[in-house]
């Protein structure tokens, strides 16, 4: 699996909304609370600063402002506790209290900062940027490791850096989301995040050096060659599904997906152990087929067909992950959509 390490693209200016009032409005009404909580529907309604990360971006796409409003509220209140200015990972309504694991999450960490530090910009919000800027210092202060020459994003601060297991680093590469970095190197111009993300690009290159030559979604580098960490299934699966999308919203070349093409068919997307390469299972949801197809219209200019397209709130990740997909393309690969998904 061969990455070329450069991003090409800035991060995505608000113009014209690329999410339609129909698919925001359906979104919200499936997965957002009025309290700007947003709920992941397949993992017991529970709340992580993933969903409020992923709230805030597809709010400010959206062109919501009271309802990125509402959810930087609630993330804010009820997961802003930890004493190093990153967020709680982890929030359950029928728990006291209800942040039931105050580890971090690095990929929710990053949307959150990600999130404030466009609509701070966009909106001329000074505050905003302020509260970007200081979680983005943290993530750098708290989170970046070195190895093997390469500076990589550790999952969290607790459970995954040398000395907090065997196997360790350990690192998701789904947690490395490309297109931010641009903007956390204007927010943090002291930490080179432009290479930290070219580094994360070779790593998950050599992730792949395996029977299905896709990287395993938790990874050891514990050894001189990566390989699936200790303790989760070896498999390419529900966590790295994400990372072609993330690949072609930050812009990178062709042989930087090529890899990704054994994840898809016509019937969506595969889990796989990159073991083997046994298909442990078809993801078939309309958000999972997105990405597929968006990734075959972006390498062979196949037209994504139109049920793909169709925004339909099935569970939120899949939902979230067919919002994203279609933001991409209605700004670099409209060519791929029907005229009315366009």
């Amino acid at each position: 699996m061969a990455l070329a390490t450069t991003i090409l693209a800035a991060a995505p200016a608000l113009g014209a909304p690329t999410i339609r009032p129909d698919e925001w409005s359906a979104y919200r009404q499936n997965y957002v609370t009025d309290t700007g909580r947003v709920v992941d529907t397949a993992n017991g309604n529970i709340s992580h600063s993933e969903s409020q990360g992923y709230g805030l971006l597809l709010a400010y796409l959206a062109d919501d402002r009271p309802t990125f409003e509402a959810i930087w509220s609630f993330t804010r209140t009820e997961l802003m506790v930890r004493p190093d200015g990153l967020a709680a990972w982890r929030w359950e309504e029928d728990k006291t209290p209800h942040v039931t694991d105050t580890n971090n999450a690095s990929d929710g960490d990053i949307l959150i900062a990600y999130a404030l530090g466009l609509a701070g910009q966009a909106w001329n919000d000074p505050a905003k940027l302020d509260a970007a800027r200081g979680i983005v210092s943290a993530l750098g202060d708290d989170l970046l490791v070195q190895i093997n020459g390469l500076r990589v994003t550790l999952p969290g601060v607790e459970g995954f850096a040398v000395g907090h297991r065997d196997d360790a680093p350990v690192v998701n590469p789904s947690y490395w989301i490309w297109e931010a970095r641009p903007v956390f190197q204007q927010l943090d111009p002291d930490t080179d995040w432009q290479s930290v993300g070219e580094d994360e690009l070779k790593l998950l290159s050599l992730s792949a050096n395996n029977t299905a030559g896709l990287p395993p979604d938790w990874v050891s580098l514990a050894e001189d060659d990566p390989r699936p960490a200790d303790g989760f299934p070896p498999e390419f699966g529900y966590n790295n599904i994400r990372v072609p999308l993330y690949l072609m919203r930050a812009g990178a070349p062709s042989e930087a997906l090529e890899p990704f093409r054994a994840m898809a068919d016509d019937d969506g997307l595969k889990r796989i152990d990159v073991t083997t390469g046994e298909v442990k299972e078809h993801l078939t949801e309309p958000g999972y087929q997105l990405i597929g197809a968006a990734l075959a219209c972006v390498l062979d200019g196949k037209p994504v067909p139109a049920d793909a397209s169709h925004f339909a709130p099935t569970s939120y990740y899949a939902a979230t992950l067919q919002l994203l997909a279609l933001d991409f393309l209605r700004r670099e690969r409209a060519q791929c959509l029907t005229e009315d998904s366009r």
